[in-house]
Parts: structure tokens; sequence; C-alpha cells
């Protein structure tokens, strides 16, 4: 750091020193700028205690407990030369003492405060006035997880950085901040600037912790799914296998939102479908040209009054204009990750693959061989059996 000379138009550097070397404290001194001017740490914050030690069973304390514009608590952590190796351990732990806080605590505690330092000062007024003069009643103080952590020290360890670094990852507000004096003859100076996440960086450095933690969790909800779907489909298998159906014999459990089972005719399948909304049995026509898909779904339209009588209800007759496949089906609501509503989905679906079956596995195979002898297709695929 440099003072600027103006007469001379020059530049004279300033002495780095240590808070030690020049008698300083941490509590008594550090710790007391910081209460006295909380702004240094870059925006506003509502000091409302020191030396916090209002946690239950532990003889803990914390060094300043503040407030920021959005009603979030602030645990600040002062340390002079030497960051440690724990702090971030420990500020970790203030944090998740503070967040069982309500609102009514937390007024207490900067009451308590005020008390002290500012006699006959009432918390819920300077708490109204720092919120931009709100009523008490419309102020929310520590909502949810929004807990933020602040450390402050002249120099960080590499254990610390790299602990707060990996943190961020996880949507942990912490920021560190390097808090250096220095001397020009009798004059003394204090610098203080973040240095985690830097301040030119900071947005993007929280995309993407918010981004990394996002993945993360869609990871672990895609594995959630996964498992409840293969034991959804574990119980159809098996319920279909104690039927008169005979379709489901060689499946085995998968983890997509739908299991298939051959209809003797290659591209077309008996398909079961789940998903947050519905749950359906289905004649799935795609054997890969959207003309071949068009021409069996219209000679199975063409006796639909034949295989609805044989289904015993109205099925669903979908060209799938805007997709290559054709589609038959019988539908109703249902949500897949709703255990409690599993019972009735795989007695529909079971129900209704076993009757679709029935209803379009004849037509199917005579208008096949049908096809098969005048050539309509291409790509005959195998006979059926």
């Amino acid at each position: 750091m440099y003072r600027i000379n103006k007469s001379s138009n020059s530049i004279q550097r300033l002495d780095k020193k240590s808070f030690s070397g020049l008698g300083f404290r941490e509590r008594d001194h550090l710790q007391e700028w910081i209460a006295k001017q909380p702004d240094v740490l870059g925006e506003d914050f509502l000091i409302i205690q020191k030396e916090f030690s209002g946690f239950s069973d532990t003889q803990e304390r914390l060094d300043l407990l503040a407030l920021d514009k959005q009603g979030a608590l602030v645990i600040i952590e002062n340390k002079l030369d030497d960051s440690g190796r724990d702090v971030t351990w420990q500020a970790l732990k203030y944090a998740s003492y503070c967040s069982g806080l309500s609102k009514s605590n937390i007024a207490n505690i900067y009451q308590n405060y005020l008390d002290k330092v500012q006699p006959g000062a009432k918390a819920e007024d300077l708490l109204c006035e720092f919120f931009g003069n709100q009523d008490f009643t419309d102020i929310t103080l520590n909502k949810g997880v929004t807990q933020r952590i602040i450390l402050i020290a002249a120099n960080f360890r590499k254990e610390v950085t790299s602990t707060v670094l990996w943190l961020l990852n996880f949507k942990v507000r912490l920021q560190c901040f390097r808090a250096t004096p220095y001397a020009m003859g009798d004059e003394l100076f204090l610098n203080v600037e973040q240095i985690i996440p830097t301040q030119d960086t900071e947005e993007y450095m929280i995309g993407m912790a918010e981004k990394a933690q996002d993945d993360i969790e869609d990871q672990v909800e895609q594995k959630q799914r996964h498992l409840v779907r293969r034991e959804f489909w574990s119980q159809i298998i098996d319920s279909m296998n104690a039927s008169s159906s005979s379709l489901y014999q060689n499946i085995s459990p998968g983890v997509s939102s739908w299991i298939g089972a051959g209809s003797g005719v290659g591209g077309i399948g008996f398909n079961f479908s789940a998903t947050r909304q519905y749950c359906r049995a289905e004649l799935y026509i795609d054997r890969g040209d959207k003309s071949d898909n068009e021409y069996i779904f219209n000679q199975l339209f063409a006796r639909k009054d034949e295989i609805h009588e044989t289904f015993g209800a109205v099925l669903e007759w979908e060209p799938l204009e805007e997709r290559r496949a054709c589609r038959i089906k019988t539908e109703q609501p249902g949500n897949v990750f709703d255990r409690d509503q599993w019972g009735t989905m795989i007695s529909f679906m079971v129900d209704g693959m076993c009757r679709l079956e029935q209803a379009v596995k004849e037509p199917l195979r005579q208008e096949w061989t049908r096809m098969r002898n005048r050539g309509a297709v291409e790509s005959a695929g195998p006979e059926m059996t």
C-alpha cells in the first residue's frame, strides 16, 4: 500500500505491520473496530451481539453476531495475524447453533446487547429502522438456512482457504476478509479486503456453486427416482406374472418411465408407462418408419369397434402425428413417486394390459399376416406366434 504525495507527485510505501507487533489484541481492538464500523466489510450490517454465548450446553462464544439487510444472521469470526487451522469448523458450529434462533430470540439477544452499549434503546425500534422502517411484525429474520459466515484475519492458512472454497460449492454463504495494518511514522492504517470469493468474481462463483449444488441434487434425486421406479416395475412384473398373461415372464425391471414386452411383431410392443402425472398400458407402434407405423395403426383402427368390444371399454387412439410412432392406450391419472397410489395404479395397469393384449393381439396377428402376404410392409419382421 502506498501513500500519494500530491505536492511531489509521488507515492510512498506504507510499512506493512503485524497486529501483535503493534500491540493490538483480537477482542480489545480488531473486534471493536468492526463492531463500531461494520461497513468495513463492504455492506450494511447491524451488530446485535459481541461474544455471544447463548448456546445450550456449551461454553463457546462467537466474536460478533450481526444481521444483513435481508434478515440473515451473520457470524463474524476475527483472528489476528493467523487464521489458525480450525476457524472454519468453529464458525460452522456457530452457524449451526444460530440456525435455530427465532425472531423473538434475536430481538432479545439484541436487546441484551443494547442494554450494555446503548442503555434505553429498544431493540425492536432499531430493527425496524435498520430494515427500512418496516413494522416489526413484517420483518423476517433468520429464515431457513440463510446463515452467513465471515472470517477475518491477516493471513489465512491453506487448510482454511481450501475448506472455504470447497464449502462454497455447497451454497454455504462464506466470505474471507484479509485485515492488514500499515504504518507511516506515527500514523496507523488498516486495509480490509475480501479475498474469498474475490469481489469481482463473487457473483460468478455463487452462480457456479449453485449450479454445482443443483447438479449434485439432481444426481441424488435421479438415483432416488431410479430406485423407486425399479421397485414399482418389479411389482408390476410380479402382478403380470400372476395374471393370465405371459407377456412379462422374461422382462426385468428398469429405471426408465416405461417398460415394454414384445408383441411378436418387430417394433410393436405392449408397454407400461408411469410418471408423476399418469399411468397407462399401451400398444406402441414404432418400426422405424412413419409410413409403416401409420399403415399398421390405420389397419387396426379400422377394426376399433371389434377391439373395443373385446377390451370392454373405449381405448385412446393416438396417431402421434408430430412423431414417428403411433399408440393405442388406456390411461388414468397417477403418480409413480407416491407409494400410496401404487395399489390403485398397478391394479389398473395390469388389468388394462391383460385386456389390451386380449383385444389387440389377434387382430394384430391377422393384419400382420395379411400385410406380409401382400408385401404391404417392406421390412416384414418375424412371424407372430
